[in-house]
Parts: structure tokens; C-alpha cells; sequence
């Protein structure tokens, strides 16, 4: 079996939104080596003793995602996006349960370009992480979901641009640009304004 085509998971996503079960069922096999590849990408960020596995944060998503009833995704650049903002709430949420019983220890510090990049290097501190983007978020919301789509989501440029309905001019500008502004929030640069 091939490649599928993002106008076939397009077309199965809608009926799945519209209420037919066996559109999720042949839907599930098609996104899932996707959905396992953004999934393993984050975890390869977080610290060797990390408890929460990438078939685990997957299961997640896809927990959260059937019984989210209304949802109702447009395309497949729209279920992605979707993902990542549900991976990025498991991974906070996770973070931050770790943090509360490891009370009164200190996450180490780590670059977002250490973040970013998708390297063996450990992961960042996502609560710390979490909480810049919120900050960055209100100060431009659409640089937010940039970061969010491509960090969290493992969204191309064109595929960002495709769901924010921009140019990929603008993601890159954007990335660049909100990459430079979360540097400065988590410690890393010195430099001012968004």
C-alpha cells in the first residue's frame, strides 16, 4: 500500500466528522505512522528517563480525539494541526505532574535551539517551554500557532501556511521571529520585542 494521498485522508476525515465510524477505521492506519513520527520526534527531546512512552502519547491523542465528538477537521493539514495541539497539552500536562512530585527540584536549562532542532539532545523544560508560548501567544497569536504547528505538530512550512491561510513567506518569517522572542523568554538571548 502507498503513500496515501492528503486528498484521501481529507475526504475520510469529513466523513468521520459527519459521524461514520468506518471512515475512522480505515482513517486510523493512514495517520498513524505520521501521527508516531511527530509523536517519537518530541520524546527523542525529552530527558533518557522520560515514563511516558511514544506508542502511550499517541494512544492519547487518539483517545482524545474519538471522544471529542464536535470535532470537525477540515483536511488533513487541519487534523495535524489538531495533533500537535494535543500533543503539546499531554507533554505539558506530563511535565508538569513530574514537576509537582519532584517538588522543590529545578528542571535543568536547555536552548530552544536545542528544542527545536530534533537531535538525540535531551528535551526541553516543556513547562517552561509551555508557558513562554502562552506569553508569546498573546503578543502574536499567529506566531504562536507557528510554533506550535511546526514544534509540536512536525508541520512543514506549506502545511502551516496551507492552515493558517498565509504565505510559507510569512511561517518562515514568523518562525524566525517568535524562535528569536521565545530565546529571550526561556534565558537564552538577549534580545528585545517580538
Amino acid at each position: 500500500m502507498g503513500t496515501p494521498s492528503a486528498h484521501e485522508i481529507s475526504q475520510l476525515l469529513r466523513a468521520w466528522s459527519a459521524g461514520d465510524q468506518d471512515a475512522l477505521e480505515q482513517l486510523t492506519p493512514l495517520v498513524y505512522r505520521e501521527l508516531h513520527r511527530a509523536a517519537k520526534r518530541h520524546m527523542a527531546r525529552q530527558q533518557p528517563d522520560h515514563t511516558l512512552q511514544t506508542t502511550a502519547l499517541i494512544n492519547e491523542v487518539y483517545l482524545r480525539l474519538v471522544l471529542f465528538k464536535e470535532a470537525k477537521f477540515e483536511d488533513r493539514a487541519h487534523f495535524f494541526a489538531v495533533c500537535a495541539q494535543l500533543m503539546r497539552r499531554i507533554l505539558t500536562d506530563w511535565a508538569r505532574s513530574q514537576r509537582y512530585l519532584k517538588r522543590g527540584k529545578q528542571a535543568p536549562h536547555v536552548s530552544l535551539d536545542q528544542a527545536v532542532v530534533v537531535s538525540p539532545e535531551r528535551g526541553p523544560d516543556l513547562v517552561a517551554l509551555d508557558e513562554a508560548l502562552k506569553s508569546l501567544s498573546k503578543v502574536s497569536s499567529r506566531r504562536g500557532r507557528v510554533v506550535e504547528l511546526r514544534f509540536y505538530g512536525g508541520l512543514s512550512v506549506d502545511e502551516t501556511a496551507a492552515v493558517l491561510q498565509v504565505s510559507p513567506e510569512t511561517v518562515m518569517r514568523d518562525w524566525k521571529l517568535a524562535k528569536l522572542w521565545l530565546l529571550r523568554e526561556l534565558g537564552g538571548g538577549q534580545q528585545g520585542g517580538v
